[in-house]
């Protein structure tokens, strides 16, 4: 049994990631509703646990170097937010994981094949499956590269 706390690290890490990924080089607003879904505060106007496991999941990869952001909107969103260099190139570097997928076949044609075995392909079709094994399996796979 998986901690889902964890589980859902990886699951908006992956969105975080492709959500920037989408907009890239232009930076862009990112909210916590879009990753991690509606909240309601409490009375006192305080977020629940899901929704700031989200935005400190914002805050770690700014942190570790995979994005940039120029400021925080309250506890809500991050302002200018964009991948780093190093985000970039992961995102779009060959996967190890493509290896597996049907799609990826010797007669493909060239884009085709280097498409389909993207790390962000990889990201997509995970959280396409909604498996949160999958997903754990290439964020855990991105963490791990230099």
């Amino acid at each position: 049994m998986t901690d889902i706390h964890i589980d859902d690290f990886y699951k908006d890490a992956a969105k975080i990631l492709l959500h920037l990924y989408v907009s890239f080089p232009k930076p862009s607003q990112i909210y916590v509703e879009d990753i991690a879904g509606a909240d309601n505060p409490d009375e006192f106007g305080l977020h629940s646990d899901r929704h700031s496991a989200c935005f400190s999941t914002m805050l770690w990869l700014a942190q570790a170097g995979y994005i940039h952001y120029v400021d925080t909107i309250r506890h809500e969103a991050l302002d200018q937010a964009v991948l780093t260099q190093k985000a970039f190139l992961l995102l779009t570097a060959y996967s190890e994981l493509a290896e597996s997928h049907p799609k990826v076949k010797e007669t493909n044609p060239p884009s085709v094949k280097e498409e389909f075995s993207s790390n962000i392909h990889q990201i997509r079709l995970a959280l396409k499956s909604n498996s949160s094994i999958q997903i754990r399996k290439i964020v855990q796979y991105l963490l791990k590269q230099p």
